[in-house]
């Protein structure tokens, strides 16, 4: 009985480990190394572009979006050097009428869609 017990308790926290393994690589997809990582990368058609008016007053809902915060410039940077990086990607936004150096921040989604924010 002493060994199923133990079995159980085992497996239980393995799979709690794998859990947070799991947990920390979502957290830290959008940080600066994870989303210029995603750029080099993505190969979808799932993006969409949304304009950022002014990130210094978040208060007045017609100035961007809340969920993107600014980036410094050195990230902003990395960003639009990844995107470089990913022809494919950078041909799909100039399809789009996006001019790569326009991009001041992306955000990957949960379901792997990309958001790029524009000036």
């Amino acid at each position: 009985m002493n060994r199923v017990v133990t079995i159980t308790i085992a497996a239980a926290l393995s799979s709690l480990a794998f859990a947070g393994v799991s947990r920390a690589e979502s957290l830290g997809m959008n940080s600066a190394q994870g989303i210029e990582q995603t750029l080099r990368t993505f190969h979808g058609n799932d993006f969409n572009v949304e304009q950022v008016h002014n990130w210094r007053n978040l208060d007045d809902e017609t100035t961007g979006p809340r969920s993107a915060p600014e980036r410094s410039g050195q990230a902003v940077h990395g960003i639009q050097a990844s995107i470089d990086a990913n022809r494919s990607l950078a041909h799909r936004l100039n399809n789009e009428g996006v001019d790569v150096r326009n991009i001041v921040n992306a955000e990957q989604a949960a379901d792997g869609s990309l958001t790029f924010y524009v000036r």
